[in-house]
């Protein structure tokens, strides 16, 4: 039994450098190849750079206090920005808290103490190829329309760059679904699923929403919001709770926080098709929207 036990600890210390060095040679990479968003080693910089900053402490005051550091997130795609700015406003423990649209469902997400501290439901159309449930993470699955749950039920509910696939061509993800096909129009499906996030939201919980924002453009499989977009989710907070907004904008540079104006004519890279690209290098869009609203009745 001790032998067995000494074998495999070697085994796991073998594998723990075998990674070590592989995302380590993928890091490499990615700086060799001059940082360009979606070349090798970019997935795995990005996750690192991702969990590093969701674990430092003054970082996540500064997303609070609105004071990023220069060249912050710099050629990575929003997320960078989105995690953060989530996690600065997850502050107590023993919530429930609903991930509409999967979007936490990663190791160093779920395994994250602010996470860990809470009770997370997880809330996408279908099974993904990896989940968590030895981290006692819930699994429920459908249309973010039609939410399976009580009213009132969640503390916190997030929608992470998520309502902006509703009604959008989802094939991308292995979705064979119905969508609004017509490029030019746009879909505002997006307004149902909200209405079921607030009344599965508690009074007194609070509501996180992150998307793509600037001019509108249909993606194929995202449309990115507009102002007139926008107005329509703040317009179903009226005289039922309060809200506070902010924006990102993604330059040449890296991130920074922006007003609402900074962002009209802005215009997201699809890293598909090419369009929208830059000599700036975003990776993705060039424009966020963080909506956090409180429910009060």
């Amino acid at each position: 039994m001790r032998l067995f036990l000494i074998l495999s600890r070697m085994k796991k210390a073998l594998i723990n450098i075998f990674e070590k060095g592989k995302i380590e040679k993928e890091r490499d990479s990615f700086f060799k190849n001059g940082q360009i968003p979606w070349s090798e080693g970019y997935d795995n910089y990005k996750k690192k750079y991702i969990h590093k900053s969701l674990n430092d402490n003054n970082l996540l005051n500064q997303f609070k206090e609105m004071n990023l550091p220069s060249n912050y997130g710099y050629r990575i795609d929003e997320r960078v920005v989105e995690y953060p700015w989530l996690f600065s406003r997850i502050i107590n423990s023993n919530q429930e808290i609903l991930d509409a649209g999967s979007t936490f469902n990663f190791d160093f997400i779920v395994s994250h103490k602010k996470i860990k501290e809470n009770n997370l439901t997880i809330y996408t159309f279908a099974p993904e190829f990896k989940s968590h449930n030895s981290e006692h993470i819930s699994y429920v699955y459908g249309d973010l329309r039609n939410l399976p749950f009580k009213n009132e039920l969640f503390d916190i509910v997030v929608s992470h760059s998520t309502i902006e696939h509703i009604d959008m061509d989802n094939s991308l993800y292995g979705y064979d679904l119905p969508y609004n096909r017509n490029v030019n129009d746009k879909s505002y499906e997006y307004i149902i699923a909200v209405k079921e996030m607030i009344r599965v939201l508690r009074k007194g919980g609070n509501l996180l929403l992150t998307f793509p924002y600037g001019k509108f453009e249909n993606h194929g499989f995202f449309q990115q919001f507009d102002e007139e977009m926008l107005s329509r989710i703040t317009y179903l907070f009226k005289n039922i709770g309060l809200f506070e907004s902010c924006f990102f904008k993604y330059e040449e540079e890296g991130w920074r926080f922006a007003v609402q104006e900074d962002l009209l004519n802005s215009e997201s890279h699809n890293p598909h098709t090419g369009k929208g690209k830059k000599k700036d290098n975003a990776a993705h869009s060039r424009g966020i929207a963080c909506l956090s609203f409180v429910k009060s009745r």
